[in-house]
């Protein structure tokens, strides 16, 4: 089967699914790799480093989709690009899944679908996770837009014309994105503090030199997260109205907000209220890293810069990473090469193994019907050799730090 790398479309992208170096594996493999003309122009690399790395370019998507091929993309497709797609062919890309709604144009044709945001967070999954290696990024990146914003200095100065405090930064949601916030904010001498629902994120945070913030909880909050291996979860009000106090509370002192709750499948919780925003000090920013799934902030806006009626800045860049396209494709291309083991044989065929547990949380649509959510397949007669139809992600072991961006 042919290997395929298009060029993104959506507005912003700057990303592509392949680098020269992960094509050049796949090459040496035996595989045939098209790449779209400029596919990854965007992210530096120009047509010529493609075909040195052993790929022939499509110069347009008709010759790009003349055969039954294996799609790797960063987005989801759209309805345009799902018609010119061949039948039977498959399509590896960070789906969006749970608002995603062409699922049914997918089965329709008998393409194998696999979401790549739905890999299992179990040890050999680690090298796939295309979640984690773009939060990075987007925890890095945060801290640098917050300093564009920010009117003053980040670390502490002492100057013949006096001395400059240190910043106070407050990460909200100690993730993926939330650590690598706080170890950037740390290199850049900023004091952080940081709050998260779940207890089993303190030694971690502390481990980067930041200081955590907890809401004190009842003897039914902590069993319950004992029962969830310390995952965040949907909490009763009761703990809702402690933490928007406690949030507000050390709100009121932060110059630098980054939030990166996010709770899978679910609107992004609300942690910064209008009211919180209203106390803050002018000069003060907010990076809202939740903004794709409704925001951490009601007043964040997709890919806008709001400015309170208080002069507090709120940024909502709804996907950070495509700031640092070069390394988030290279990061996410690995992601996705090591993924395509499980499809792809020795001999250069296309030969998903169906019985992997990883296979089976990332197929959602296979052999013209669907696996996942309300259209999924009866799990009592799947239409395909896939065990199980998948209808929510597999959660992840305690020991990986995965509900937020």
């Amino acid at each position: 089967m042919q290997i395929v790398i298009p060029k993104e479309i959506q507005p912003g992208e700057t990303r592509v699914a392949a680098s020269p170096d992960t094509v050049k594996k796949l090459c040496q493999q035996g595989h045939q790799v098209l790449v779209e003309h400029n596919a990854g122009l965007a992210a530096t690399w120009s047509d010529a480093l493609y075909i040195e790395a052993g790929a022939q370019i499509a110069a347009d998507t008709t010759q790009l989709y003349s055969h039954e091929a294996l799609i790797l993309k960063i987005n989801q497709p759209n309805t345009q690009e799902i018609d010119l797609y061949k039948p039977k062919s498959a399509l590896v890309a960070q789906m969006n899944i749970h608002r995603f709604e062409s699922l049914p144009a997918l089965a329709a044709k008998a393409i194998d679908t696999y979401a790549l945001e739905l890999i299992p967070r179990i040890t050999r999954g680690q090298s796939m996770d295309i979640l984690s290696s773009q939060a990075n990024i987007a925890g890095y990146r945060a801290v640098l837009l917050a300093t564009q914003y920010f009117p003053r200095f980040m670390p502490m100065f002492m100057t013949a014309a006096g001395s400059v405090k240190p910043a106070r930064v407050l990460i909200l949601g100690a993730g993926v994105a939330g650590l690598q916030a706080i170890a950037t904010a740390k290199r850049l001498g900023a004091i952080v503090e940081v709050f998260d629902v779940r207890p089993a994120t303190r030694e971690q945070v502390e481990s980067l030199g930041a200081k955590f913030i907890e809401v004190e909880l009842n003897d039914e909050e902590r069993a319950a997260f004992e029962h969830t291996g310390g995952y965040a979860k949907e909490m009763s009000d009761d703990y809702k109205a402690r933490q928007s106090a406690l949030i507000a509370q050390q709100a009121a002192s932060a110059d630098i907000i980054i939030t990166t709750a996010l709770i899978p499948g679910k609107p992004a919780p609300v942690l910064i209220t209008p009211e919180t925003v209203a106390a803050m000090k002018a000069g003060s920013v907010i990076i809202d890293l939740a903004v794709a799934a409704g925001g951490n902030c009601p007043l964040s806006r997709s890919d806008e810069v709001v400015k309170s009626a208080n002069s507090v800045t709120i940024v909502g860049h709804a996907n950070v990473p495509v700031l640092v396209a070069t390394d988030a494709s290279s990061m996410f291309a690995r992601n996705v090469l090591t993924f395509l083991g499980l499809l792809l044989n020795k001999e250069g065929q296309y030969a998903p193994q169906l019985e992997d547990e990883i296979i089976k949380a990332t197929l959602v649509t296979h052999a013209g019907s669907i696996y996942f959510g309300s259209a999924a397949a009866p799990k009592a007669a799947p239409a395909s050799p896939v065990a199980q139809p998948v209808a929510e992600p597999v959660p992840a072991p305690a020991a990986a730090i995965t509900e937020t961006v």
